[in-house]
């Protein structure tokens, strides 16, 4: 079984949407670009939502997907930081945060199937990642964002 991005760089983390140590979490898991098949140049994730998950009309609730994509987006920028030699500073658990996550909600997501979640670096320094991430269902984007990751500084 491959190992996820999550629990490769940050597996003690606490975070809600996707640290292994938090229970009560969405614990999503991430992988690598496989460099293979339909997907295989980009950060996938896949996510089943729970009926605490509703949005009170019977699909997934919008602030859910907005961790998601936020939580994916950070296993991308993690990844890609690690693979070009930028791990994080000292002191830092992460070496990037959020700065920025706009989000385009395109269509209702399904409450009660599995979701796909794609990511793709589009622009990156050793100051600042651009990532694009996507919520997709049955072939259809759900709901996407551009989530810009700065560097984690200790202060």
């Amino acid at each position: 079984m491959t190992t996820s991005l999550q629990d490769r760089y940050f597996s003690a983390m606490n975070c809600f949407g996707c640290g292994p140590a938090n229970e009560s979490g969405l614990r999503l898991r991430s992988f690598a670009p496989t460099g293979q098949g339909e997907h295989g140049d980009l950060t996938t994730a896949r996510f089943t939502p729970w009926p605490a998950h509703d949005n009170g009309l019977g699909f997934l609730n919008g602030g859910i997907i907005a961790t998601l994509l936020d939580c994916h987006s950070a296993a991308a920028v993690v990844h890609t930081a690690h693979e070009r030699g930028w791990p994080a500073d000292e002191g830092v658990p992460l070496p990037y945060v959020t700065a920025g996550l706009d989000v385009r909600y395109r269509r209702p997501a399904p409450l009660a199937a599995e979701v796909t979640l794609l990511a793709e670096i589009v622009d990156a320094s050793r100051d600042v990642v651009t990532a694009r991430v996507r919520l997709e269902h049955d072939g259809k984007v759900r709901a996407e964002a551009e989530a810009e990751w700065r560097r984690w500084r200790a202060r």
